[in-house]
């Protein structure tokens, strides 16, 4: 037995003629004996010096991709000392690997030139490309979207009102308390932040006017897409990924059902007519919280405060707000659709597109806000 296993153990003579040197390899070359291969290749190495040398692999009983690899390490380290090597008498299968082994290693990539300008310039336009073919996605999925809704409402059968009040629940209902308390806060903060500046200028109750058509036309709608985005959003984008890596969307397909009427159509639906009124609620949480802010800090009651927003707010600051609401909820639901139809088979891709769902549809929500800035400043309203 000990005899058998010596005889499997890698092994290599050395034999100089002139100015050749042949190594004469025998045993199992393999992984099992990495270190005695690794230490055997040092020795033909340090033997060879700037000589020929010819590996002679006709004892070789076995030889791995381990074996293979050292002996295609060792040759060309030999060349980059001066020195040259080849193989001989491999067999057919060994020859295979050994050339398998050349062709994958030791072929290091050409250093490419650049600089951090070029870098820098090639990053952003990678950005500007991705943008823009998101863009270029969401205007192809929105058009879907309203193809799907077209054949729904020519066949009303095929709307799930079920599915529409679930997502109300889940987005609107349940929604409602982390908003209202998040508002209620902003708006203290807002009241309190404005008193303590105003009281400079002797103009104190004019936080009414700034904390009304804050709240109302601007960060009521606003805070309140950014935490449906954040809550809702990410919820969309993964249990539509969860169904795709599961199959499930193509289960629905293979039953003849189509996603988009079953799966996309109801969130967005609810999304479109929960947010408006979750931006109603935010709105009145946050001027309730301005209002109390406003008579501890501000010595302004109630009804003063009452009358004193009936007089700075009009219908058009409401509307302004109420307006952006659902636009931003079809923005928020496209993207998070999109991000959860884009998930692959793995919990990585996932993560990595909940996240990206996430961070698009907030800043989309923001850039979409500042477009109906602009508009409504343009239009006078």
């Amino acid at each position: 037995m000990a005899q058998s296993i010596l005889a499997q153990e890698p092994q290599v003579k050395i034999e100089r003629a002139g100015d050749n040197v042949t190594a004469k390899l025998a045993g199992h070359w393999t992984a099992e004996y990495a270190a005695l291969v690794e230490s055997l290749a040092v020795e033909i190495e340090a033997e060879a010096g700037q000589h020929h040398v010819i590996v002679d692999l006709r004892q070789v009983e076995r030889l791995d991709t381990l074996g293979a690899w050292v002996l295609d390490r060792t040759r060309h380290e030999l060349g980059a000392h001066g020195a040259s090597a080849d193989f001989a008498n491999a067999s057919p299968e060994q020859q295979i690997l050994l050339d398998e082994v050349a062709y994958r290693g030791f072929h290091a990539p050409e250093k490419v030139k650049s600089s951090k300008i070029v870098d820098f310039l090639v990053d952003v336009g990678k950005v500007v490309t991705g943008a823009g073919r998101d863009l270029i996605d969401g205007v192809a999925f929105l058009g879907e979207l309203v193809s799907a809704l077209l054949r729904v409402t020519i066949r009303l059968r095929r709307f799930r009102g079920t599915a529409v009040v679930n997502q109300l629940e889940q987005i609107a209902y349940r929604g409602v308390p982390i908003i209202v308390l998040i508002s209620f806060l902003v708006g203290c903060i807002i009241a309190q932040q404005g008193i303590f500046q105003l009281q400079r200028f002797g103009a104190t109750p004019f936080v009414v006017d700034l904390t009304g058509i804050l709240i109302l036309r601007e960060l009521g709608v606003l805070l309140t897409s950014i935490m449906v985005a954040g809550r809702s959003g990410s919820a969309f984008t993964a249990e539509i990924g969860s169904m795709k890596m599961r199959e499930e969307i193509d289960a629905l397909r293979v039953m003849g059902l189509d996603p988009m009427e079953v799966l996309i159509i109801p969130r967005i639906l609810a999304l479109v007519i929960g947010l408006p009124l979750l931006t109603f609620i935010a709105a009145i949480a946050a001027l309730s919280g301005g209002g109390i802010t406003s008579w501890f800090y501000g010595d302004i009651s109630p009804d003063v405060f009452l009358s004193r927003l009936r007089a700075a707010v009009g219908m058009n600051t409401f509307m302004v707000g109420m307006i952006k609401a659902p636009f931003m909820a079809l923005v928020i639901g496209i993207i998070a659709t999109i991000e959860g139809l884009a998930v692959a088979g793995s919990a990585e891709s996932l993560g990595r597109h909940v996240t990206s769902s996430v961070v698009k549809a907030i800043f989309m929500v923001i850039v979409l806000d500042g477009l109906f800035a602009m508009f409504f400043a343009a239009i006078r309203y």
